[in-house]
């Protein structure tokens, strides 16, 4: 076999993976948004099903054949890359027993819906055992993959699929959490201890959640989605799934807190703009999908946080809030803009946590991952460490584990489920820096409700290039620089020392 058919079969198998994949998430989007109670008796089986089906694609002996029939140097850049991702993956999946794919499938598959019951009920003995099985699962998972590694260190390293973020090692992970303690926690007590006067109240009050939703968007109009392919509705928790044909966004709403939503609503908007500026003509390939989560969280990072919560911002969509919500009239751009950046004295929740304090919420479900896969803590400890941790770094004690640990849902289905959050806010802001020396204007443009410099900027130095480059490739591509924690420790020092007159 030559290598033109070689890569040609490689592709097409690796084309079969991706539908499957991609298909499980439109499955999921159901489940979360709009299927009738009763769906979740078969619609595990089916989600178990569709991922069995493409890990027995990837590790398929014929793929192995394929791969090493392919000539390396007879490709070009663009299909070398393909077949070193492919190949990765596949490597991979080989290494893990089809008893245990399996058994992934199947328990990520039910405990989302268990996961959901236990929240309502706020009830995590109802969610133990699932959650126990899944890192038992995740666990095995990775002791297969990397019989070398600490298996929690080869499910960050090793992860394929949607959920990966390959070449970045877990070494440099801790080392950016060690530098990020090393900020935040004094900037964090500094601010706690500050005398300024923001205006924290400015959207106080009860807000309609349809209008909630007609404001959202309102948002997503001013930065541009296009609505040809995306849709909008709401879920328990907030997620977007999907290709450059299709993204499936959802977002929550609360009558009480009027920016959450808001900016839940934009930061699900990064992962759709991202997933919108992959090449069409590559889907089914790896160059045609995104580099990993941490790379993905920077792009919604850096559409909640770089933009929806900038003065400039503020500047153009003001006015549409207080049209929206005329009770809001006497709200100044100043306000809002303290009001959105305001930290909070009581943070327990992940998704409606600022820049400052989200990352010690990240810092604390990692550490507790961690324990878990090495042994250290067993599942029924969860929800005390979890506490004794949220007294530690943020001060503060939830009432009930459905404020703790049983707020978000990724732990009924990826593991480790929160690493890529604080990566890519610290890729966003390397990002941020990076655009606003290209485009020195940027902040005028934002001002005006003109976002074309910022999408034709991402798209062109991050989103087109898919899995082209590794991700320390693609950073320096996008920024020249590598991976650094600097600029992101620069941006909220700078940021809220101004805020709060530190």
């Amino acid at each position: 076999m030559d290598t033109d058919e070689a890569y040609r079969r490689i592709v097409d198998r690796y084309g079969r993976v991706a539908d499957l994949e991609t298909t499980g998430f439109l499955l999921f989007w159901d489940a979360e948004v709009m299927m009738p109670p009763k769906g979740e008796l078969v619609r595990a089986s089916q989600r178990s099903t569709l991922e069995q089906l493409g890990q027995e694609l990837l590790a398929d002996d014929e793929l192995a054949e394929w791969l090493d029939a392919v000539d390396d140097d007879a490709l070009t850049a663009d299909e070398a890359a393909n077949v070193r991702e492919v190949r990765r993956q596949h490597e991979v999946a080989a290494r893990i027993p089809e008893d245990l794919t399996e058994e992934l499938s199947s328990v990520t598959a039910e405990a989302g819906s268990v996961w959901r019951e236990a929240r309502a009920e706020d009830d995590f003995e109802q969610f133990a055992p699932y959650f126990e099985r899944h890192v038992d699962a995740r666990r095995r998972w990775g002791e297969h993959a990397d019989p070398d590694a600490d298996p929690y260190e080869a499910l960050w390293e090793q992860a394929v699929g949607y959920h990966s973020q390959a070449y970045v090692p877990y070494e440099r992970v801790e080392e950016v959490f060690d530098e990020l303690r090393e900020a935040l926690v004094p900037l964090i007590e500094e601010i706690r201890a500050s005398d300024a006067d923001l205006a924290t109240d400015a959207f106080a009050g009860s807000f309609d959640t349809d209008t909630q939703e007609a404001l959202s968007r309102d948002a997503l109009d001013l930065v541009g989605l296009d609505w040809d392919r995306a849709r909008l509705e709401t879920s328990t928790h907030p997620f977007s799934y999907g290709t450059p044909a299709d993204v499936r966004i959802t977002t929550r709403f609360d009558e009480t807190e009027l920016i959450d939503g808001l900016t839940s609503t934009l930061h699900e908007f990064g992962h759709t703009d991202y997933s919108h500026g992959l090449e069409l003509d590559a889907y089914g390939t790896p160059i045609g999908e995104p580099r990993g989560l941490g790379v993905h969280e920077s792009q919604s990072r850096f559409w909640e946080n770089h933009i929806g919560r900038s003065r400039p911002f503020w500047e153009a969509f003001l006015p549409k809030v207080q049209e929206r919500f005329p009770e809001t009239a006497d709200v100044t751009v100043d306000d809002a803009y303290e009001a959105v950046n305001q930290v909070k004295e009581s943070n327990l929740i992940r998704v409606e946590a600022d820049e400052l304090t989200y990352h010690m919420h990240i810092i604390l479900r990692t550490e507790i991952e961690d324990a878990l896969v090495s042994g250290d803590i067993d599942v029924e400890d969860v929800p005390r460490v979890w506490n004794e941790k949220m007294d530690e770094y943020l001060g503060i004690t939830p009432d009930t584990d459905r404020e703790g640990c049983l707020q978000d849902i990724h732990w009924s289905k990826s593991f480790p489920g929160f690493i890529s959050y604080t990566v890519g806010s610290v890729i966003a802001a390397q990002l941020w820096a990076a655009l606003r020396e290209d485009v020195p204007d940027v902040d005028a443009r934002i001002a005006d409700g003109e976002f074309d410099a910022v999408h034709d900027w991402l798209v062109e130095n991050v989103q087109r290039h898919g899995k082209r480059y590794p991700t320390d490739e693609l950073i320096e591509v996008a920024t020249g620089e590598p991976l650094t924690a600097d600029y992101f420790v620069d941006y909220v020092t700078e940021k809220y020392g101004e805020l709060y007159d530190l």
